[in-house]
């Protein structure tokens, strides 16, 4: 059956951010923020060296937002417009009610609160309007950033994977961390 389609025209606004869609004009600033080492450092993939894979990414990415499968929406910053990272919902399970989450954030944004204002608006939506029972988060231990962005939300840490990535030569863990939509009710 399938996750029905995300609404067409989903904007999420928080106190300082809009997360919606990303369109095919944003590739050029979202491979700004995919080239960079420092956003990079703790993702499953090299950094992206090309327009052409910020613009296949971002026609791959409305394809499965477009048929369900996956909710991926840009970080723009209210007073200017700008794209500063991304939010996404994927690995889907209707029936369990639940699915994974992964964000990034361009390296002049880090340390303003952006993160979590947006993942604050982002896992709000997924549970109250997508009625989502559980959401998960994998992230690499070394990015303590991202663990207390988690942690802020009431994820759990519950589970490490040994070397499961290994990008450029290097091997590197997964911290798995779980939300339970009760939990985060109670926060």
């Amino acid at each position: 059956m399938g996750t029905p389609a995300f609404p067409s025209d989903l904007c999420l606004q928080t106190a300082r951010l809009q997360l919606r869609p990303m369109v095919a004009e944003d590739a050029e600033q979202w491979l700004g923020i995919m080239a960079d080492p420092q956003v990079m450092r703790y993702w499953n993939h090299a950094p992206w060296a090309t327009l052409a894979e910020a613009e296949s990414a971002l026609a791959q990415d409305r394809a499965a937002y477009a048929a369900g499968q996956s909710l991926k929406l840009g970080i723009y910053r209210n007073d200017n417009d700008q794209l500063i990272g991304m939010c996404q919902f994927f690995n889907i399970d209707d029936s369990s009610r639940r699915g994974e989450i992964g964000y990034c954030l361009a390296s002049n944004a880090q340390g303003q609160g952006f993160m979590s204002e947006a993942l604050d608006g982002f896992v709000a939506y997924l549970i109250t309007e997508r009625n989502l029972r559980r959401l998960e988060g994998e992230i690499d231990p070394r990015n303590l950033a991202s663990a207390r962005s988690l942690e802020r939300l009431g994820f759990v840490r519950e589970g490490l994977l040994r070397e499961r990535w290994c990008i450029d030569g290097e091997l590197s863990d997964s911290a798995l961390y779980g939300l339970l939509a009760d939990d985060n009710r109670s926060n």
